[in-house]
C-alpha cells in the first residue's frame, strides 16, 4: 500500500511534456500583467476615502510590506523547476495534506478572481457601452472574454505569454501618459499634505484594499514547468516587478491626489483626474486602459490558475484526465477548460447588480462590508485564501531553505529567517483584519478541501 502522504510518482503511461517556451523578460511582463489590474484604476479613490492624505504613504509602505512576501516566493522559486508554485512549496515542506490545502485555496482564489474580473470587465466597458452593465450584453462580454482567454491558453503557452505581455504593455502605457502629463499639474500642498488621525477600523480595511491592489504575484511560479530557466528567471521577474509596481502605484497616487480635489468621491478617479489636465482624450485612454488592464489580469488568471489544478491532479487529486497534456498544444488543456467553465458558471450565477454596486464610490469600504451576495463573498474569500497561501509559502521557506539553501543558484535572503518570519507575521496581521464572515468562509473552504483530500486517487501502477 503506497503512503498517501507522499506525492504520486509519474505513471508509466507516457504523455507529451510541456514546452519550456517562456523567457525571462516575458516572465517580467507576465508578472506586471498579473499584479496591475483593476486595482490601480480604483485604488486612488478608495485609498483616499479610507486614509485621506496618508494614502500616498500607505501605498508606498504596502509595496515595501508586500516585498517581504515576494522575497519568500522568489527564494522558494529558486529551488524548483516544476509547476505548482505555493502548492509545491507547501507539499515539499510539510507533506501532502498541507500542500493540498494550500493548492486548494490557490485554486479557489483563481476561480473567484477570474469570475470577478470577467464581471469587472463588463462594468468597465459601460463607460463607452452603457448597455454592457446588464442583460445579454453583459453575458456576452463575460462569456466571450473568458472563451477567448481559454482558447488562447489551450493553443499554447507561447501564445498565452505573448498575449499577456502585449496586454501588460497596453495597460501600462496609459498610466505612463497619466504620470508624465499629470506631474506638471500637481498641487504639492494637496498631494503631500500632512495626514490626520485615521480610525483603526479604516486602517484594517485599507490594509486589505492595498493587498488586493498588489496581489497576483504569487501565481507566476505556478507554470514553472513551461519556463526556460525558472529557478533563475522567476526570482528575477518577481523582484523587478515589485519594484516597478510599487513605484508606479506611488506616483499614480501622487498625481491623483495632487490634481483631483474630490478624489475620494470619484467613481473613475484616474479618468476624472485626467480630464482636469489632459482633456477628454486622456480620460478616454485611461478608460480603455482600465478595460485592457482587467482583461490582461484575467489573461494571467486563466493561464496560471489551471496549473494548480493540473499539478494537484498529477498528485492524484481529482479526475486523472485533468493531469493530461494535450498531444499537439503541449498544454494542460482540460484543466484550462475546467477552470474557465467554473469561473463562467460562478460569474453568471452571481449577483451582477450587487457586484456593480461594490465598484461605485467608496468601493473599498463596500467591498469589505457588503456581504449580501455569494459572488462578493467568494471575491472576498479570495483575499482570505490568498493570505492562507502566503502564510503557507513564507513558513515553507523556513523549512526549504535548510534543505535546499546550499544548491547552486539558490537565492539567499539577508537575515536568514528574519524575512520569512516577518512575512508570516504580516500575513497573520492582515488575516486578523478580515471580517468574521470571511474567516468563517475561509475555514469552511479548508474543511471542504480536507474532504476532497480524503478521496485522493490511488497511485497509478509503477514500472
Amino acid at each position: 500500500m503506497p503512503d498517501p502522504q507522499q506525492p504520486l510518482a509519474p505513471s508509466v503511461d507516457s504523455q507529451p511534456e510541456m514546452r519550456r517556451a517562456v523567457g525571462r523578460w516575458q516572465l517580467y511582463g507576465l508578472s506586471i500583467n498579473d499584479v496591475i489590474g483593476s486595482g490601480i484604476y480604483l485604488l486612488p479613490a478608495a485609498a483616499a476615502l479610507l486614509l485621506g492624505p496618508a494614502s500616498l504613504w500607505a501605498v508606498l509602505l504596502a509595496g515595501l510590506a508586500v516585498s517581504l512576501l515576494v522575497l519568500c516566493y522568489a527564494q522558494a522559486a529558486s529551488y524548483f523547476d516544476q509547476p505548482g508554485g505555493g502548492y509545491l512549496y507547501a507539499r515539499e515542506a510539510f507533506g501532502s495534506f498541507i500542500g493540498f490545502e494550500v493548492g486548494w485555496m490557490l485554486l479557489i482564489t483563481r476561480v473567484a478572481s477570474a469570475a470577478a474580473l470577467s464581471v469587472g470587465l463588463a462594468q468597465a466597458v459601460t463607460h463607452f457601452w452603457p448597455h454592457a452593465a446588464s442583460g445579454g450584453a453583459q453575458v456576452a462580454i463575460v462569456t466571450g472574454s473568458l472563451a477567448f482567454l481559454v482558447v488562447v491558453n489551450v493553443v499554447g503557452v507561447r501564445a498565452a505569454a505573448r498575449t499577456g505581455v502585449f496586454l501588460a504593455i497596453a495597460k501600462v502605457l496609459p498610466l505612463l501618459m497619466f504620470i508624465a502629463i499629470g506631474a506638471m499639474y500637481v498641487d504639492m500642498s494637496q498631494a503631500t499634505s500632512l495626514p490626520g488621525p485615521v480610525p483603526l477600523r479604516d486602517l484594517g480595511e485599507a490594509a486589505l484594499l492595498l493587498l488586493f491592489a498588489y496581489a497576483g504575484f504569487e501565481n507566476l511560479p505556478a507554470a514553472a514547468g513551461e519556463y526556460r530557466n525558472p529557478q533563475r528567471d522567476v526570482p528575477f521577474a518577481m523582484l523587478l516587478m515589485i519594484a516597478t509596481v510599487t513605484l508606479l502605484y506611488f506616483v499614480v497616487q501622487w498625481v491623483a491626489l495632487g490634481t483631483l480635489p474630490g478624489l475620494a468621491q470619484s467613481q473613475t478617479p484616474l479618468a476624472d483626474a485626467a480630464v482636469t489636465f489632459g482633456g477628454g482624450w486622456l480620460a478616454l485612454a485611461l478608460t480603455v486602459g482600465a478595460a485592457v488592464s482587467i482583461l490582461g489580469t484575467n489573461s494571467n488568471t486563466v493561464m496560471l490558475g489551471p496549473r494548480y489544478l493540473h499539478a494537484m491532479a498529477m498528485d492524484g487529486y481529482g479526475p486523472a484526465a485533468l493531469a493530461k497534456i494535450h498531444p499537439r498544444f503541449r498544454t494542460p488543456a482540460l484543466a484550462i477548460i475546467t477552470v474557465g467553465v467554473l469561473s463562467l458558471l460562478l460569474a453568471l450565477t452571481s449577483s451582477f447588480e450587487e457586484w456593480s454596486l461594490a465598484m461605485q464610490p467608496g468601493w473599498g469600504k463596500s467591498l469589505l462590508l457588503k456581504m449580501s451576495s455569494s459572488f462578493e463573498g467568494l471575491a472576498l474569500l479570495s483575499v482570505v485564501a490568498r493570505l492562507c497561501t502566503y502564510i503557507g509559502t513564507s513558513v515553507s521557506v523556513l523549512v526549504l531553505s535548510r534543505r535546499h539553501g546550499d544548491r547552486d543558484g539558490a537565492l539567499r535572503l539577508p537575515g536568514g529567517p528574519l524575512i520569512p518570519v516577518a512575512a508570516t507575521l504580516l500575513s497573520i496581521g492582515l488575516l486578523a483584519s478580515a471580517t468574521a464572515w470571511n474567516l468563517v468562509a475561509g475555514a469552511i473552504a479548508l474543511v471542504l478541501g480536507a474532504v476532497v483530500f480524503a478521496f485522493r486517487r490511488k497511485p497509478a501502477p509503477q514500472a
